[in-house]
C-alpha cells in the first residue's frame, strides 16, 4: 500500500501541528524530510508521526507536516538548492558527515540525488535543512541511523572527521597527553563506520576527502591501514593531495581518495585524477571581498595589538606564526573552524583602519558556495547562512572546496556512467 495515500486520510489539526514542529525531535525530522524528498519505504516510518493526531479535525499529509516544519526552523518553504526532479537523476548518493552540504551541493549540480545524510553537528544540521531541505540524520555510528540507509545507492561520499589527523589536532592532543589517529576513540574509529557501510551496501564508487596530513600522519601508517581496508573490501584505492586554491582564492591542501567496485568495474578499474578539469585562471582575494561590511568584523586595538604582539614575539624567536595580512591580488591561509575567536590567519586590509575579518559571506565565497552578489547572480541559488557568525565560520572553516568536490566529482560520474 502506498504509505502517502495513507497519511491523506488521517486528520490532524494545524496547530497541534505547528506545536508538535516548533521544536522538533532531531530523528523525527530527519525521517520526515528524508521520507519527503525521496519517498523511499526505508523512511516510512515517518507516516507514524501522525498517528497521534488521528482523532484530531484536519486532514494533514506528510508534505504537509514537512511544510510546517520548514516554515518553523527556516521561516521559508522555498528550497535555495533542491534535488533533481524525481526520475531526472542520473545517479544516486549518500552524504556522510555532510556539514553544511558541500559534497552535496556539487554533486547534485553533476545531476545525483541524496538518498540518506547523517551530520552530528546541531547548527550544520539547521544549515543543510535550509539550503537543501533535508534534515540530516545524526551519529553515524547508531546502529538506528544506519537501519534508514536505503539498500543500494550508487556513490558514498564524505569528508570524514579530520582532527585526529590534522597537524592542530595531533599537536593539541599530544600536549594534552591525549590520543590521535585510530587510537582516538571517538572520532579516529569513525573511518571504520564507513568500511562498515561499504560491506554492507557495496555501492559502485566512494569519494572521500580528509586533511593532507592524514597521508603522514604515524609515519604513514594510518593511512597505510585506510588503504588496505578498502583494498580488502575490493574496492580499487587512488588517492591525491589536492590544493583548492586552483578553485577558490584560498591555499586549502586536501587528500582525496576515490574508489570503484572491483566486482562491478573489473580489477584494471582505476580512477585517474590527471582527467580532473581545473579553471583557466585562478581567482584573487579581491573577488570575493564585499564593498560594504559592518562595523563589528573591524578588529579593535586590544586585540590587533595582541595579534601584533604574539607575531612579534614569535618572530624573535625564529618561528613563523602570526597573523595573516592577506594580498588582495593573491590567496588566503587556510581557514579553520576556530576562525570565530580572532580572524588571524585571514585578515582584509583597510586604508586607514584596522584590518577585519572576512565576513560570513566572504567566507562562504571562499569555499566556492555561491553567495549573491558576490559570486553569483541568482538571488533564489544563494548559500543561506541562518545560524550565528560563530557558528558559520566553524562551519565554513571545517568545509571542503565545493568547486573542486565537483570538478573531481564530474569525472568521478563519467567514469561510473560507462558502467550502466
Amino acid at each position: 500500500m502506498d504509505e502517502k495515500a495513507v497519511v491523506k486520510d488521517l486528520k490532524i489539526k494545524t496547530k497541534s501541528i505547528k506545536k508538535l514542529l516548533s521544536v522538533p525531535d532531531d530523528f523525527d525530522l530527519a525521517l520526515l524530510s528524508h521520507y519527503h524528498s525521496t519517498g523511499n519505504v526505508i523512511y516510512s516510518d515517518a507516516v507514524g508521526l501522525l498517528d497521534k493526531y488521528a482523532h484530531l479535525t484536519k486532514k494533514v499529509t506528510v508534505d504537509d507536516l514537512y511544510t510546517q516544519a520548514q516554515l518553523s526552523l527556516t521561516r521559508s518553504n522555498v528550497i535555495p538548492f533542491p534535488s533533481p526532479e524525481p526520475g531526472t537523476e542520473t545517479f544516486t548518493f549518500i552524504d556522510l558527515f555532510a556539514g553544511i552540504g558541500g559534497f552535496r551541493m556539487a554533486l547534485q549540480d553533476l545531476g545525483g540525488k541524496c538518498v540518506f545524510t547523517s551530520e552530528w553537528d546541531k547548527y550544520s544540521k539547521q544549515t543543510y535543512f535550509a539550503n537543501y531541505g533535508d534534515y540530516p540524520f545524526g551519529d553515524i555510528t547508531s546502529d538506528e541511523v544506519k537501519a534508514h540507509i536505503p539498500a543500494e545507492f550508487d556513490i558514498l561520499c564524505g569528508g570524514f572527521p579530520c582532527q585526529p589527523f590534522s597537524l592542530a589536532g595531533v599537536s593539541k592532543k599530544n600536549s594534552l597527553g591525549r590520543l590521535h589517529g585510530f587510537d582516538d576513540e571517538k572520532q579516529g574509529n569513525l573511518f571504520f563506520h564507513i568500511e562498515d557501510i561499504l560491506r554492507t551496501h557495496r555501492p559502485k564508487v566512494f569519494f572521500l576527502e580528509n586533511v593532507k596530513n592524514l597521508v603522514s600522519h604515524d609515519k604513514g601508517n594510518t593511512f597505510k591501514v585506510i588503504r588496505q581496508t578498502l583494498l580488502d573490501l575490493d574496492y580499487s584505492f587512488d588517492p591525491k593531495v589536492i590544493d583548492g586554491a586552483a578553485f577558490v582564492p584560498q591555499h586549502r591542501e586536501r587528500t582525496f581518495m576515490i574508489g570503484f567496485d572491483k566486482r562491478v568495474f573489473g580489477n584494471d578499474i582505476k580512477f585517474s585524477f590527471d582527467s580532473v578539469i581545473y579553471p583557466d585562471k585562478k581567482q584573487a582575494v579581491r573577488s570575493i571581498i564585499q564593498s560594504e561590511v559592518e562595523p563589528k568584523y573591524t578588529l579593535t586595538d586590544h586585540l590587533w595589538k595582541y595579534l601584533k604582539d604574539y607575531a612579534q614575539k614569535h618572530k624573535e624567536k625564529g618561528n613563523g606564526f602570526g597573523y595573516g595580512l592577506v594580498n588582495l591580488d593573491g590567496v588566503t591561509r587556510t581557514i579553520s573552524a576556530r576562525y570565530h575567536k580572532d580572524g588571524a590567519e585571514i585578515l582584509i586590509p583597510q586604508d586607514g583602519k584596522n584590518p577585519r575579518r572576512l565576513t560570513p559571506h566572504e567566507a562562504a565565497a571562499l569555499q566556492g558556495y555561491p553567495i549573491w552578489p558576490i559570486n553569483t547572480k541568482s538571488k533564489t541559488r544563494s548559500l543561506r547562512i541562518p545560524v550565528s557568525d560563530t557558528q558559520a565560520y566553524r562551519q565554513f572553516g571545517n568545509s571542503v572546496v565545493m568547486p573542486l568536490i565537483k570538478a573531481v566529482g564530474e569525472q568521478v560520474v563519467n567514469l561510473l556512467q560507462l558502467q550502466k
